[in-house]
C-alpha cells in the first residue's frame, strides 16, 4: 500500500506516521507537509529513513496531483488549527483548510483514490455544561471561530465531492487531543513547558471550558480503523470519554509535576470560547470494534509530561516565539 498522508509533519500526523511504520511495515509512507511553525522535519528523524518528506504545500495543485497519482489512499491531516491564530488572522486557515481540502478532493477524484478526512468536533460549536447531550455524527453545524469555520467547510467539501463525484471517503471529528509532539502553542504542553521553563502556567478565564481529552495514539489508532474498515461516506467521531474541565486539568498537571496545584495565573479568556466538547464515539466502537487503550488521563498526562522533559531539544526553540505571541495578547 502506498499512503500519502498530508500534514504528516504536524502533531497528529507526525504520530500517525510513527504508528504506521512501526505497525504496518508494508505500508510505504509519503509525507506531504508545508513545514510552518506547526510542523517540523524534527517530528519525524525517528522514521526518517522510513518514509519520504515532501516539503510543500497542500493548495499547490500540480504537487499534490503528482502524488496522489502515486498513492492508493490518502490520509488528510494538513491544516491549520489554532484558534487563536485563527482569530488573529483567519486568511492561513481558508487557504489551507478550504482550498487545500479542495485541491486535494480533485486529485483523489480524478484518480479515484481513496480518502480519509481528519477534522475537529469544535465544527459542532459547544454543548450547555450542564447539558447530558453529547455530539453525534447528525449534530448540526454550528462553529464559533474561523478554525472551526473552515473545518466545517471542508467537510461538507468532502461530503458533497462523495454525493456528487462518487469520491471514495470518509471523515472523522475527534475531540481534543494530547500526547508527543504537540506544539507548545496549545494548553497541555503549553503549561507543561511553562513550568520546565520556569514560567507560570496561565488558564483562560476561570477555567470551567469543558473539553473531552483523547490520547493521540488512540486517535491515531481510529483513523487507521476507519482508513481500513470504514462504511465509504460516512462520519465517524472519535472519542475517548474523557471529559474535563480546564481547571482541573492544570492542577492535574501541576500537582504531577510536584508543584502547588493554584500555582497559575488567569489571563484574558479567548473570544468566543466553546464551553463545552462532548464526544459519544459508540457507532465507533460499536460498527468497527475500536476502544480507547488510553482510559486513565492521569496516566496519559503523567508520560506526556515525561516526553516533554526528554525531549527539550524538539520544544525549546519554539518556545519563546509562542510566548512572545500569548504576551502580545495579554494571553
Amino acid at each position: 500500500m502506498r499512503l500519502l498522508v498530508t500534514g504528516g509533519a504536524g502533531f497528529i500526523g507526525a504520530n500517525f506516521v510513527h504508528a504506521a511504520v512501526r505497525e504496518h511495515p508494508d505500508v510505504h509512507v509519503t509525507v506531504l507537509d508545508a513545514l510552518t511553525y506547526a510542523g517540523s522535519a524534527e517530528s519525524l528523524a525517528p522514521v526518517a529513513d522510513d518514509v519520504r518528506l515532501i516539503h510543500g504545500d497542500i493548495s499547490d495543485a500540480e504537487l499534490v496531483e503528482k502524488l496522489v497519482a502515486e498513492s492508493d489512499a490518502v490520509a488528510h491531516f494538513a491544516a491549520e488549527t489554532h484558534v487563536d491564530n485563527s482569530l488573529a488572522d483567519p486568511e492561513a486557515f481558508l487557504r489551507t483548510n478550504v482550498i487545500g481540502t479542495f485541491t486535494l478532493l480533485e486529485s483523489v477524484r480524478r484518480h479515484g483514490i481513496r480518502l480519509h478526512h481528519v477534522s475537529t468536533d469544535e465544527v459542532y460549536g459547544d454543548l450547555a455544561l450542564e447539558d447530558p447531550v453529547r455530539f453525534t455524527e447528525s449534530t448540526p453545524y454550528n462553529p464559533s471561530s474561523p478554525y472551526s469555520a473552515t473545518k466545517a467547510a471542508s467537510d461538507m467539501l468532502v461530503r458533497s465531492w462523495v454525493r456528487s463525484y462518487g469520491v471514495r471517503a470518509t471523515i472523522s471529528n475527534c475531540s481534543n487531543n494530547y500526547g508527543p509532539y504537540q506544539h507548545v502553542e496549545k494548553f497541555i504542553p503549553r503549561q507543561i513547558t511553562n513550568v520546565l521553563t520556569g514560567r507560570r502556567p496561565k488558564l483562560y478565564g476561570a477555567g470551567a471550558n469543558v473539553r473531552d481529552w483523547i490520547h493521540v495514539t488512540d486517535h491515531n489508532r481510529a483513523v487507521w480503523r476507519i482508513l481500513s474498515d470504514g462504511e465509504l461516506g460516512r462520519t465517524y467521531l472519535i472519542g475517548a470519554d474523557g471529559e474535563r474541565d480546564n481547571l482541573t486539568v492544570m492542577r492535574t498537571l501541576l500537582r504531577l509535576m510536584d508543584r502547588d496545584p493554584n500555582d497559575f495565573e488567569h489571563v484574558t479568556d479567548r473570544a468566543g470560547h466553546d464551553l463545552r466538547y462532548a464526544i459519544d464515539p459508540s457507532v465507533l466502537r460499536d460498527e468497527l470494534g475500536w476502544a480507547p487503550r488510553h482510559d486513565d488521563f492521569e496516566s496519559g498526562l503523567a508520560e506526556t509530561i515525561e516526553w516533554y522533559r526528554d525531549n527539550e531539544s524538539w520544544w525549546r526553540p519554539l518556545k519563546d516565539a509562542s510566548e512572545a505571541m500569548y504576551a502580545e495578547r495579554n494571553q
